[in-house]
């Protein structure tokens, strides 16, 4: 499958396929998270199914490439149903002992919600 020249967070537009470790179209990009401020990519949010309830995140390490027409990941078709979905409020993934503190994937992921819902 020809997906292009590589490309860059920077030129990824909505609707781009999305394409998993296996070969598989598993969604198209909704939303592209980034640290404007020091230039980092974050990850991406994906569609992946027609209709309310698709949504999920993809932390910027499971992105394998990104080209013109797609973006590969690292992970598997199987794998995708288990992305964590963006979320005003995540729930505590890892607890190290401080109740109130925010990890990083927690962090990613309300400003996902927050990019999703237009309060970004």
């Amino acid at each position: 499958m020809d997906h292009g020249a590589p490309g860059s967070y920077l030129t990824l537009t909505p609707g781009t396929d999305v394409v998993s470790s296996d070969g598989e179209t598993v969604g198209k990009v909704e939303h592209v998270l980034a640290d404007e401020g020091t230039e980092i990519f974050d990850g991406l949010v994906i569609d992946v199914r027609t209709g309310p309830g698709g949504l999920r995140f993809v932390d910027a390490p499971e992105v394998d490439a990104i080209f013109e027409r797609a973006v590969v990941l690292s992970v598997p078709a199987a794998e995708i149903d288990q992305l964590p979905e963006p979320t005003a409020s995540p729930a505590v993934l890892e607890n190290h002992g401080e109740e109130d503190s925010e990890s990083a994937l927690q962090g990613k992921l309300r400003r996902a919600w927050d990019l999703i819902s237009g309060r970004y």
